[in-house]
Order: C-alpha cells, then sequence, then structure tokens
C-alpha cells in the first residue's frame, strides 16, 4: 500500500510540475495583484529535493485553483495566474536555477512596477533552521546563508521583501548542507510529515493574500 501511496505521490508532483506547462506571453496579460514565487532548481533530477520545497507549495496552489502553467522566457519562469481571496496573483517557479533566482524576480518586478515588493511580492523557500515542515512568515531580514534568496534580496537592492520559510532540518554540520538540500526527504517523512505541512504552507499563503502578512504571521508561526 505504501508503495501505491508513493507513485500515486510521484504522479501528482509529475503532473503538477509538466503536463500544463504551455508558452505563454506575460506582457499580453493583466497585471497581478501579488507575485507568489517558489525557489527552486528546475529539472526532474532535482524535483523531490530538500531545495524543492519552494516549487511544491506553489504546485499545490496552482492545483487548488486549477490554474495552468505557461512557460514565459520573458520572466526566465514558468507562470500560473490563479485567484486567491479575489486577487489575481501570478505564480513563479524560476527556471534559472537556485542561485540565480534574483534575475526572474527582478524582472517579474520590473514587468509590473507598480506593485510594491513590500507588500505584493512574497518569497517561499527552504530552510535549514527549521525542523521539517515547520513554517515561518516574515516580512523581511536577511539571506540567512540561502543563496536563494540573497540573489533576490541582491537583484531588488532591499531586504524588505516578505518571505515564508519552510524548515527542511538541519544535517548537523556545515560540511554536509550542500549534499543535504540537494537529497530527497526520507520516505517516512514524505508519507507522514510533507503532506500536511505542504498543505499549511499553501494554506499561509492564502490567507496572507486574503487577510494580509500580519494576519497570516499570527495564525501560522505559533502553531506552524
Amino acid at each position: 500500500m505504501q508503495g501505491l501511496r508513493q507513485i500515486w505521490s510521484r504522479l501528482h508532483d509529475a503532473a503538477a510540475r509538466f503536463a500544463s506547462v504551455v508558452p505563454a506571453d506575460s506582457r499580453s496579460e493583466c497585471e497581478p495583484a501579488r507575485l507568489i514565487v517558489g525557489l527552486g532548481n528546475p529539472g526532474e533530477r532535482y524535483a523531490r529535493t530538500r531545495h524543492n520545497v519552494g516549487f511544491r507549495v506553489v504546485d499545490l496552489l496552482g492545483m487548488r485553483h486549477a490554474g495552468v502553467w505557461r512557460s514565459d522566457h520573458a520572466l526566465q519562469a514558468e507562470t500560473c495566474r490563479v485567484e486567491i481571496g479575489g486577487r489575481v496573483c501570478l505564480l513563479v517557479r524560476p527556471q534559472t536555477f537556485m542561485n540565480r533566482s534574483g534575475s526572474a524576480v527582478l524582472a517579474a518586478c520590473e514587468q509590473w512596477p507598480s506593485l510594491d515588493p513590500r507588500a505584493d511580492l512574497l518569497i517561499v523557500y527552504d530552510d535549514l533552521d527549521l525542523p521539517v515542515g515547520r513554517i515561518r512568515l516574515r516580512p523581511g531580514g536577511g539571506g540567512g546563508g540561502h543563496r536563494g534568496i540573497s540573489d533576490i534580496l541582491l537583484e531588488l537592492g532591499r531586504r524588505d521583501i516578505p518571505r515564508l520559510r519552510f524548515g527542511i532540518g538541519h544535517p548537523g554540520s556545515a560540511g554536509a548542507v550542500v549534499d543535504w538540500v540537494l537529497t530527497p526527504f526520507s520516505a517516512e517523512q514524505e508519507q507522514a510529515e510533507l503532506p500536511a505541512a505542504l498543505e499549511r504552507a499553501a494554506d499561509a499563503v492564502e490567507v496572507s493574500v486574503a487577510e494580509g502578512l500580519t494576519r497570516s504571521m499570527g495564525q501560522f508561526n505559533a502553531s506552524g
């Protein structure tokens, strides 16, 4: 039975990532009210790694709201338009690889300059300093050693960027970090911990869009 659940989970993720990705031109569509950026590395080899939980959260949001993923070369990203809390949101999966995430986010901000990164942008990414599945929302801060968010802060030239950090745990030593983030979660974590944690992270994003970041922080930081 566990084997069947694992197969279904992998097919579910693959469908979310690839089945509905079609070409698009972001310039021909109306301006979104929010940009929700999930960080990760493109390609099937990275899909289940700890570093890609940001992709998995926005994948889940796309599925919840029946969105269609599109390949947007201008933004160097795959994007998906959905409506959350009455607001049009653009879900973004940068295709630049993690350490160059800033160029995709900058391109999106330049495409819609009226959006305020302090209020209209949310970055979702993995965090070594939180236990597996724990989430934390913050209105800003530094990179904390995460090269993806650090590149975004560098490209945008500011630190007051809202973010949702998703815990992936720590391997115990600094020398093991690179291998840790680029390897999958354990089978037990995939079965017992991640599904509910990913759902909770998606819930937190939805509340932040519909009711504001402060409300989402109060609801999810205390217990998740």
